[in-house]
């Protein structure tokens, strides 16, 4: 699978690929809550692409998208040295290290554009997520009480960090 930066072709299939991640109900949007859009994603990736504090990775395999990372980079003075990550694996490519090779694409790029802390947050009950992320370095820094409601109930989560 290859790791590389979307381009503004990718906008149908990587609006396609986050659907279908939503559907996992560890993403953000509840399953069905967001279509895919493959207009609002080409506006998405042009600003990704012109936008030197963030970066959008896809993993490629034979056409098919099978997963993604996204780098949101802070904007002010006081907050450029850092990036909020999204990361999302398609069902059918988990298990491959896919997720791996996107934090690695990602920690390369950091390195690169001098980015020094990266966060997350994950969902603290996601267990096989919060593995994966204390395995590439990633640290718990704090719990958010009530981050989110799903299925009508509160749900924390945990907020991670790693310093490259």
């Amino acid at each position: 699978m290859d790791i590389r930066p979307v381009q503004p072709e990718d906008a149908k299939a990587f609006a396609e690929l986050l659907f279908e991640i939503d559907q996992s109900g560890f993403m953000l949007f509840e399953p069905n809550e967001r279509a895919a859009d493959a207009e609002r994603e080409k506006r998405r990736i042009d600003a990704f692409v012109n936008d030197k504090h963030s970066a959008l990775f896809v993993a490629e395999e034979n056409g098919q998208l099978g997963g993604y990372m996204m780098a949101l980079g802070g904007k002010a003075n006081r907050n450029k040295h850092s990036a909020y990550l999204v990361l999302g694996v398609h069902e059918q490519f988990q298990r491959q290290g896919i997720a791996s090779r996107l934090f690695n694409k990602t920690f390369q790029w950091a390195k690169n554009n001098g980015i020094t802390r990266l966060e997350l947050t994950v969902i603290k009950n996601n267990e096989k997520a919060l593995r994966l992320y204390k395995k590439v370095g990633f640290n718990i820094e704090g719990e958010k009480i009530n981050s989110l409601f799903i299925d009508g109930k509160p749900v924390n989560e945990y907020y991670m960090y790693k310093l490259i």
